[in-house]
């Protein structure tokens, strides 16, 4: 008790009974690259070519991995928040230039650098605003990136832009099931003998399915896949071209992962990471590998194969599922596997003030009303289901869930349920004809 000296009115500050909890973050990818040591970006190697490379509008940068002091160590994650951010460690489009040292060929591009420059350019350009980006020197060192991942609380998502393949596939998978606190973003081949002739079969059964093995990944509701790549405008392929020929359009076909991250960052920002990330435009595309059928994504959908196609004029995402789909049960969306993450790392980190703490009824008041109130904000923002927050959530926190034995072991068990609102995948209007009046 404070000792009064005086009379008067005295304002105390008294710690709240609950405190509030503040919801993650859900918008932080993680990026991943495969780019060799020995790979030379845009090292200016002609100086003859100074003048004819500007007059083309673009000039080599100085930049080599082969640089202790300027290069991006392989296997350790970086955080980036703008474009510049990037190419300063990890250089720009244009990639490896050996070839143009020798000849007067255009410099060739590194398809790794490519992959993973676009993947990070379109994150930004469709509506992210930070993410940590690794490089790797060979696919099988993989794991080693996904390890400096796994430290980093902050990421929510993860993506290797270009890497496919049923190895590929279950380590990012694996990687995000083991921690429960985000999802995979995964790409799909990029041109298949099947697909020429309009036969997405493949797409049907999981990598390693026998006897015939299909091209899509194992199902996971921590994960999800989306088809095709997608055509975009490319300054090297544009600008690099032999001396004598005019520059080109500019446009290849790269992974759709890193402009699907900027879109899962976009919806989180304008709507919540309850709303799926679907029927949003690909910012940055110009077209598509494959253009995609309603009959197509018939055979397709259930699966989880979400489909990337051009409808009323724009490119946009025509899918919401996670790998398996149907198949998957509660979680077969992926929006609601994100709002669960989100849920159980907010909780988690918002309640650690519980710990070490007299477990009594109060404590246990103490929970239910953090909890509760963090859970009325979901409902009132549109994330759950119910006419009323009692039909939309219920935590309880009392003598049943904690019952002697329970206390007698340290622990304190709260159970939360909550009702996610599910998207609106198929929209139905009847109608009838009637008779005038």
């Amino acid at each position: 008790m404070p000792q009064y000296l005086h009379p008067g009115v005295y304002v105390e500050e008294i710690p709240p009974l609950a405190r509030p909890i503040a919801g993650a973050g859900t918008s932080t990818p993680g990026f991943i690259g495969v780019i060799p040591d020995t790979v030379q970006l845009a090292a200016k190697t002609r100086a003859s070519d100074a003048a004819s490379d500007i007059a083309r509008g673009y000039k080599f940068v100085d930049f080599s991995y082969a640089d202790p002091v300027r290069r991006a160590q392989a296997g350790r994650a970086y955080f980036i928040t703008s474009w510049t951010q990037y190419t300063q460690l990890f250089g720009d489009f244009i990639g490896d230039d050996s070839a143009a040292a020798t000849s007067a060929a255009s410099p060739a591009v590194d398809t790794g650098q490519r992959h993973l420059a676009h993947a990070v350019f379109g994150f930004f350009n469709n509506g992210g605003t930070g993410c940590y980006v690794a490089r790797v020197a060979a696919a099988a060192d993989l794991g080693n990136a996904l390890r400096a991942f796994a430290a980093i609380t902050d990421i929510t998502m993860v993506a290797a832009p270009g890497l496919t393949g049923g190895t590929n596939y279950a380590a990012l998978t694996s990687h995000c099931e083991t921690l429960q606190d985000r999802v995979a973003i995964l790409d799909p081949v990029e041109t298949n003998a099947a697909f020429d002739t309009g036969d997405f079969t493949l797409l049907q059964n999981p990598t390693t399915a026998t006897p015939t093995p299909g091209l899509r990944p194992q199902d996971s509701s921590f994960a999800a896949f989306y088809f095709p790549w997608i055509q975009v405008f490319d300054p090297a392929t544009a600008l690099m071209t032999a001396k004598n020929s005019p520059p080109g359009d500019g446009l290849i076909y790269v992974p759709p992962s890193g402009h699907m991250a900027g879109i899962y960052a976009r919806t989180d920002a304008t709507r919540g990471v309850h709303k799926a990330p679907a029927n949003e435009g690909v910012l940055g595309a110009t077209g598509l590998r494959y253009a995609l059928s309603n009959a197509d994504q018939d055979m397709l959908n259930d699966n989880g194969v979400n489909l990337i196609r051009s409808l009323n004029g724009a490119i946009r995402v025509w899918g919401a599922r996670t790998v398996g789909g149907d198949a998957n049960g509660d979680f077969k969306y992926i929006s609601t596997r994100r709002f669960f993450n989100f849920l159980r790392t907010s909780i988690d980190q918002g309640t650690q003030f519980v710990v070490f703490e007299p477990n009594s009824p109060a404590l246990w008041q103490r929970i239910i009303r953090s909890v509760s109130d963090f859970l009325l904000l979901q409902w009132r923002a549109g994330a759950l289901f119910g006419d009323t927050p009692a039909k939309a959530f219920f935590v309880k926190c009392d003598k049943d869930t904690n019952p002697p034995e329970v206390r007698d072991a340290g622990q304190v068990v709260t159970e939360i349920g909550v009702a996610i609102v599910k998207p609106a995948e198929f929209v139905i209007f009847r109608i009838q004809q009637v008779t005038g009046g």
